[in-house]
């Protein structure tokens, strides 16, 4: 029985009631109060009808303040780039907008750290390869014993001919070849040593002092026209349909130049070639440049990059060792 509403609660030596079913006497289990309602339904302080109270699960909308971040994703985390969504401020590098700022963010690169990286490294090589080349010129024109040894052994001239070939060919042909390591070390350190063998043969021919003021001079030129080619303005990387086309004047020319010999002519010929690679060095240095530049090479082809130097440098040398010689003669 119940008073006004109140459950009335029963107790059998073998049963429990509460509000005459079987449950939970007061001093034993759960109270009634704030536990399980009476029969008809919740009381009030119970689950209300129509969703869940303020407080618990989140009402109809999503996720409060403080819980699972809204639509846009997480915020931004240290070392991790911001999403580019409403909750958040900032960007990240989507593929589909570009780069910003050439920033590959969360990882401390950007193209301009890349660029300067490449930029090192191909001229540690070139510095390398023209340590070796003119040191290897300086034994041959001071070194009595060395030209004659040479001249004893005549085929070795051609044998690195032929070396020199093979290599700036695959260089230049086989991009696995110049980009695979450690093959394009090896590639580029076999046509350094035979580019010197050949150079050396040919600086042994005229007189140590005029050995060295060309390359004093070809120092002199290259470092001025490098400094030129990092802080112009002009555009040299476009001209190189205009460069290759000069090149092809000028070997048709020095063909020419074989059944026409002479003084004025090697002269002539000499001058024409020293200037068409000096123009060839700035290109090339503007290629690995890149940045403001319209072409750039990539930072993947470093040993080509520091080949196509390499070959400006020594056809400077050897041109303006040609005017030196004509001038004596």
């Amino acid at each position: 029985m119940a008073w006004q509403g109140v459950p009335v609660y029963y107790q059998d030596p073998n049963q429990q009631y509460y509000g005459g079913q079987p449950g939970y006497l007061p001093n034993q289990g759960y109270p009634p109060q704030g536990g399980y309602p009476p029969p008809g339904g919740y009381p009030q302080g119970g689950y209300p009808q129509g969703g869940y109270p303020q407080g618990g699960y989140p009402p109809q909308g999503g996720y409060p303040q403080g819980g699972y971040p809204p639509q846009g994703g997480y915020p931004p985390q240290p070392g991790f780039a911001p999403m580019p969504q409403q909750g958040y401020g900032g960007t990240y590098n989507d593929p589909e907008q570009g780069m910003d700022d050439g920033d590959v963010k969360g990882f401390g690169f950007s193209e301009e750290s890349i660029r300067k990286a490449f930029i090192r490294k191909v001229y540690s090589i070139l510095m390398i390869q023209l340590l070796i080349t003119f040191g290897v010129v300086c034994l041959f024109s001071y070194h009595m014993p060395t030209q004659l040894w040479v001249r004893q052994h005549s085929y070795l001239v051609w044998v690195a001919l032929a070396v020199m070939i093979v290599t700036l060919i695959a260089m230049a042909c086989c991009g696995e070849v110049r980009r695979k390591s450690p093959t394009n070390i090896i590639f580029l350190i076999l046509f350094t040593m035979a580019e010197s063998f050949l150079l050396g043969v040919t600086a042994a021919t005229y007189r140590a002092q005029e050995v060295s003021i060309a390359i004093g001079i070809t120092a002199a030129v290259c470092l001025g026209l490098t400094l030129f080619a990092f802080q112009t303005k002009w555009d040299f990387t476009v001209m190189g349909g205009v460069l290759f086309v000069a090149l092809i004047v000028f070997m048709i020319f020095g063909i020419v130049a074989i059944f026409l010999p002479g003084k004025t002519m090697t002269l002539v010929y000499s001058s024409l070639g020293a200037l068409l690679f000096s123009f060839y060095l700035i290109y090339d240095t503007q290629l690995i440049i890149g940045g403001k530049h319209k072409y750039s090479i990539s930072p993947e082809e470093y040993i080509f990059a520091a080949l196509n130097l390499y070959l400006d440098v020594i056809n400077i040398f050897i041109y303006i060792l040609s005017i030196l010689g004509a001038s004596r003669n």
